[in-house]
């Protein structure tokens, strides 16, 4: 199974001269202008099989996301929106069609480099948390940073500061197993920030999740784009999908609507005066 923190870092070090060299006539990736789009998909299309039993999953599809927005996706089973977040994460390919990511075009890149996208510039959450079990909430955090090769001191330090952001600084060295859901959630999502990645993408984040902790999560994706980090978000609750700056739905394949929206109950866990924590992204 492809893993979002990518190989080790021993593995990557022909692959990142790749990736560090200017896309076109811009900066290296780490340093793009603030008014690149960090996401522009341009007629994806997905089929899986051949013939008669090919399945269409994806017809077309075509969106932008601006640095600094918050995009719920959602739509029915078969929709088409998990094929979307596969290849939106770099664990999947398209079958025709452009994507560029933070400028980078997707396709170009071979499979390590592709490993290397996934640990650098996309902070990955999921349904199902996916913590180890016996290791430690900073040490959980720490794994991208590990895979990068980031050296034990900095980790360690990095990785307190992203609990800390999600507001479980005082859970450090608890296990999984000693932390409710929504507090491995917390922990799975200071674990997606810990690189500073260009774009947070949360597949079903609150599917796990009671109401409460499903609130406390959510007021931390709204605190986290109120700073500026862009989100994109699978998921297929109304309430959950009310909460982003904008909404696409997808239906059979292709985008049935995209509209910005009034965002219901957003609030953010900081207060106005107080600063908002900032990350390093990883060199």
């Amino acid at each position: 199974m492809t893993s979002p923190f990518g190989p080790r870092a021993d593995q990557l070090a022909a692959d990142r001269p790749v990736l560090d060299r200017p896309v076109a006539d811009s900066p290296a990736i780490d340093r793009l202008a603030a008014g690149r789009p960090v996401l522009d998909v341009r007629r994806l299309t997905k089929v899986y099989g051949e013939g008669e039993a090919a399945v269409h999953a994806l017809r077309g599809v075509s969106a932008v996301v601006e640095r600094g927005d918050y995009v719920a996706i959602m739509g029915s089973s078969g929709s088409g929106k998990s094929t979307l977040m596969h290849i939106l994460g770099c664990l999947d390919v398209p079958s025709s069609g452009q994507y560029l990511l933070d400028g980078l075009d997707v396709s170009q890149l071979n499979d390590r480099q592709l490993a290397l996208v996934r640990n650098r510039r996309i902070g990955f959450v999921f349904q199902s948390f996916n913590l180890i079990a016996r290791s430690s909430a900073v040490a959980n955090v720490e794994l991208p940073l590990a895979y990068a090769g980031v050296k034990g001191a900095e980790r360690r330090r990095r990785a307190l500061a992203a609990l800390d952001l999600v507001g479980l600084a005082d859970r450090a060295d608890h296990e999984p197993n000693q932390l409710s859901g929504g507090q491995q959630q917390r922990v799975a999502v200071a674990r997606a920030l810990v690189t500073e990645p260009a774009l947070v993408l949360a597949d079903e984040p609150t599917g796990n999740l009671d109401s409460r902790s499903t609130a406390d999560v959510l007021a931390i994706f709204d605190d986290l784009n109120a700073a500026g980090r862009t989100i994109v978000l699978i998921t297929h609750e109304t309430e959950v999908g009310e909460r982003a700056k904008r909404l696409i739905k997808l239906f059979d394949g292709q985008i049935s609507s995209d509209v910005r929206q009034d965002r219901a109950g957003r609030h953010t866990v900081r207060s106005a005066e107080q600063p908002t924590m900032r990350l390093e992204r990883i060199s």
